[in-house]
Parts: structure tokens; sequence; C-alpha cells
């Protein structure tokens, strides 16, 4: 099994001899050798195709390893950012239900490696697989994954991974001679939606629906305006049970990776954060009603409602279509124009709680 090279800084000690200076007239004692200390740091590995081959499969090796065993504290060290805590609440729900932890095949990986300076961190690159769960027919999809290294000396670790959505068809990330990608900056304005603002314009098309202005720049789809509706049927639902619920849905302080597509276009992955409370309608009137705990929730609580209500988060990730902005843009106003289009998500509920009553 092959694993990161590491780092390390070593001391390399290099003795000077001076050599003696002597004049007729002026006889000295001989110079001594000075001792000079000089640090070295091994050069940093370059981010290739190969390195990358390599961090992709040590990742499922290890990762299957740890599936395999039940082992949540081995699996949370090959994951980092979003895919931790979303990895933690998997092994906690497995327990909970007394089910083994979900196992992977991987077919072969189409691998998207930036070139980046290598001694600039961090350090990423992404993949495209086809997956399937162990066990379960017809259950194979594609998977995007972006591995982060973030520094010297540490290990790769699986950043974000979204789920391609099955009519889908992921852009074509574009290459050079070399086979490298070209890796877009955040702030990339050759794109119709900078990259670091593609999370801000889903979340605001998810609060406020299709007559968001936010979506006009991007697609309607199950996981824009469906959250949006999928919210308002949640709020419905919940007043005929005389509860109440709010939900917010944020950007995340996690890496964006964005890769240059044909036509001047795209691909981001991303992760956004939906968090909700559900709360008893009139708590005045409902003294010591509690709200319900939803199954889904269940493994993440002790079974019991301290106060009267709960709070819910969650870890969305995805990866959108991002195409390039269009040139004659001021022109016509009422001419069609592209949309960004997210054609990836994954993620769900990594934490619940029922905080005490709220004190006057």
């Amino acid at each position: 099994m092959s694993t990161a090279r590491r780092t390390s800084l070593t001391a390399a000690a290099l003795v000077v001899a001076t050599p003696l200076v002597v004049s007729c007239a002026d006889r000295r004692p001989e110079a001594r050798p000075t001792t000079v200390v000089t640090a070295t740091t091994e050069a940093p590995e370059p981010l290739t195709a190969q390195v990358a081959r390599r961090e992709f499969r040590t990742f499922t090796i290890n990762d299957d390893v740890a599936r395999a065993a039940g082992d949540e504290r081995l699996a949370l060290t090959w994951v980092s950012d979003g895919e931790s805590p979303l990895t933690a609440a998997e092994y906690r729900k497995a327990a909970f239900d007394g089910d083994p932890v979900r196992r992977y095949d991987y077919a072969e990986p189409k691998l998207y490696v930036p070139k980046l300076e290598p001694d600039v961190y961090p350090q990423w690159f992404v993949a495209s697989v086809p997956r399937t769960v162990r066990g379960e027919a017809e259950s194979t999809r594609t998977v995007l994954m972006a591995f982060i290294l973030r520094a010297p000396g540490q290990r790769w670790t699986l950043s974000l991974r979204t789920v391609l959505a099955p009519k889908a068809r992921q852009p074509k990330v574009v290459t050079d001679a070399g086979g490298y990608a070209t890796a877009l900056t955040t702030s990339d304005t050759s794109v119709l939606i900078r990259p670091r603002e593609m999370p801000g314009i889903q979340a605001t098309v998810a609060s406020e629906g299709p007559d968001s202005v936010a979506a006009k720049v991007m697609r309607a789809g199950p996981v824009t305006t469906g959250y949006y509706e999928q919210s308002r049927k949640a709020r419905r639902k919940a007043r005929g049970k005389e509860l109440t619920l709010q939900t917010v849905i944020t950007a995340t302080p996690y890496p964006i990776f964005p890769l240059r597509t044909e036509h001047g276009g795209g691909l981001v992955l991303y992760s956004l954060y939906r968090n909700s409370v559900t709360g008893v309608r009139d708590k005045e009137k409902e003294k010591g009603t509690k709200p319900p705990i939803p199954a889904e929730i269940e493994h993440l609580l002790d079974g019991t409602v301290e106060g009267n209500e709960i709070h819910v988060s969650e870890t969305l990730q995805f990866a959108a279509y991002d195409p390039a902005r269009p040139k004659d843009e001021d022109e016509d106003e009422d001419a069609p124009r592209p949309k960004a289009d997210v054609i990836a998500d994954a993620g769900g509920v990594y934490k619940a709680v029922t905080p005490p009553p709220k004190t006057p």
C-alpha cells in the first residue's frame, strides 16, 4: 500500500576550513575550522497524474478497510472539511441501526489534475469515477471526489464527494498537452458566476424560489427551486401539526474546487449548510409539548427532547456547470442567456440537538 511522501526537515553540518593567511612579518595561530549549520527542506513532490492515481487508490483501500471494520476513527483520518462530519454521522447511523457500514467498489477513475506550483498549498485534484454499493444491484453512480493536501508532510484527504444526477451530463474538463487541467481562481470573471459566488447563488434560489433575481443565472432543478418548494411543503405540514419550521441555507468555510471546461465554462465543486429549527407553534399554550423526533435523526439524539425545539444541521455537497460569460451581455436583455446548472449533489444530516427551553 503506498503512502504520501513525507516532507522532512534535515540539518546538514558543513565544516568550512578558513585558509590561514600569513604574512612574512606577522605570525598568527592557525585559524580553527568554522562550523556552519544549514537547514534544507526536501523539495515538495509535484502533483502529477501518477501522484493523483496513487492517492486515489490509497484512499479507497484505507476507506474500505475502515468500513469493513466499522472503524470510525480510522475513516476520519482519511477525510476532511465537509466529509468529516458526514462520515462520522454515517458510522453513527450504522451503529444505531445495527447495520454494517456501506462499502463501495470503484471503477477506473478519470482524474482532473490542475497544474499547480509544487510549493503552493493547498494542492488538490478531482476524480470522476463510477462507484457501486457493494451487494446492491444496479447501484452504480458517477461520483465526483475532491482530494486535498494542505501542507507538506500532511496526508491527502477526501474533502468533498458528490453524486452526478442520473440524467446529468458532466461537462468536459479541458487538459493541455501534458494532460493537466486548468484550475480557475475563485474570483474568475470569464465564467457566468464567479466560483466563490456559486454557493451563495444556489442558496438564494433555494431560499427565494423561481422569482429570485439569482434564478436568472441558475437553472431550476431539484436542488435549487426544488429546495424552495420542499421547504414550503414542509412548513405547511408543520403548521398542520401545530409546529413551526425555519430553514436557512448558507455557504460554508470549506474549499471550492473550480476547473476549466470546454467552451470557456467551468466545473465547480462546493458545499452548503442547511440548518432547520422545528418548534412548538404556541409555546405558552402548548407548554410541555415537544416536537417529535424524525426517524432520520434518531441516531443523533438520545431519544428525548429537552426543550421545545429540535435543531438540525446538514452539509450538502454539489458540482455545478458554470457556462462562459456571454461577450455581448449588455446588448439584448431579452435574448436567451446561459444559466449555471447544478449537476451533482450529496450530503445529509450530521448534527441534531434539542436545546433547553429559553428562559425569559
